[in-house]
């Protein structure tokens, strides 16, 4: 999360506008990021599950998956949401530092 500052403070060049921009510019594409490579991970078990229990008991399990994959995903956005809620202000500045 410092690194988010770090990165921003390098691209703002001592500009505090710029600087609260790119915070939340870069923490939120950062969660973006990390929402679909979990996402995209989570979709791919439950699919592997899902093949694995249909290969040993063939019923129709395909409702009860969707709905784990949405509750799983609500799960995801609010954690990655708190993290990158964390992350910024974690960064923001509202005056400029004296160094």
């Amino acid at each position: 999360m410092l690194r988010i500052g770090i990165a921003a403070s390098k691209m703002s060049k001592g500009n505090l506008l710029s600087y609260n921009f790119y915070v939340i510019l870069i923490a939120c594409l950062l969660s973006f990021f990390i929402f679909l490579i979990c996402g995209f991970s989570i979709l791919l078990i439950i699919f592997l599950v899902s093949l694995v229990l249909h290969a040993l008991r063939p019923t129709d399990f395909h409702a009860g998956w969707v709905h784990m994959f949405k509750i799983c995903l609500v799960v995801l956005g609010l954690v990655v949401g708190l993290l990158n809620a964390v992350a910024i202000f974690k960064n923001i500045q509202f005056t400029k530092n004296k160094i």
